[in-house]
């Protein structure tokens, strides 16, 4: 008897698969560690390999980059899964209903197959639990939907050339100003209008106070707060003209 395979952007993965699954497995929350940690350890350690020291200053801005890095991985899945993520939402609307958990805790404490943790069709899970508190990333028409596709295809390299530059010094320091100073003005810009257009959508009505500030405010607030130290730290380099802003 032939087996057809049902292939809707609906299915897939689900948390109950888990322990049927073959092959290793990892905890979502541990890989995003891993994943930002690599890239973390990688600048600091060089850093203080080359220089001799480490700087509060560097380690903030290393911090920021590498989860940037990640996050510029995420919101091309955003994209390429936007069917996807439309449908997931739902599914994950109605699991919490019948299982009562908080999705995305549910989403990053549980185990997915090793292989499936560089899929972009996992990663549309992210989108589809926080659209459970801003539906807008469920709708391609939207503002948030499209500024976070336009951060992650936009901001990917110039975040690598700044993680590189702030560590190793690759090019003149007003160079790497230069860059930094447009690259944190537009990520301040943009997550500034994100949170203003949420509140005259009036998204936040439907939403508890604790959500709001935990999840629309909390998470985005790296994007508003560590760009704004950006932004200090690019106009030293452009006005000193060397890296000693960083240490």
């Amino acid at each position: 008897m032939n087996q057809t395979t049902d292939n809707s952007p609906s299915k897939g993965w689900t948390p109950d698969e888990t322990e049927t699954s073959k092959g290793p497995k990892i905890h979502v929350l541990l890989f995003v560690v891993l994943f930002i940690g690599v890239f973390i350890v990688s600048g600091l350690g060089t850093r203080y390999y080359l220089q001799q020291e480490l700087s509060v200053m560097h380690a903030i801005m290393s911090v920021f980059f590498s989860t940037n890095i990640l996050i510029c991985w995420w919101e091309a899945c955003l994209f390429f899964q936007r069917v996807r993520v439309e449908a997931r939402t739902a599914y994950w609307r109605d699991r919490r209903i019948q299982t009562g958990k908080l999705p995305h805790v549910e989403f990053f404490t549980a185990k997915i197959p090793l292989k499936q943790a560089f899929s972009s069709k996992t990663w549309a899970d992210v989108w589809a639990t926080y659209a459970q508190y801003d539906p807008s990333f469920a709708d391609r028409r939207t503002y948030s939907f499209n500024v976070d596709v336009s951060n992650g295809f936009v901001t990917l390299l110039p975040t690598i050339f700044l993680y590189v530059a702030f560590t190793v010094y690759l090019v003149p320091a007003y160079v790497a100003g230069m860059v930094g100073l447009m690259l944190c003005w537009q990520w301040t810009y943009m997550t500034s209008v994100y949170w203003i257009s949420f509140f005259v959508a009036k998204r936040h009505h439907n939403i508890p106070k604790r959500d709001l500030y935990l999840y629309i405010f909390g998470t985005n607030a790296p994007w508003v707060l560590c760009p704004l130290l950006g932004l200090f730290v690019s106009i030293r380099l452009i006005l000193d003209g060397n890296y000693s802003v960083l240490g």
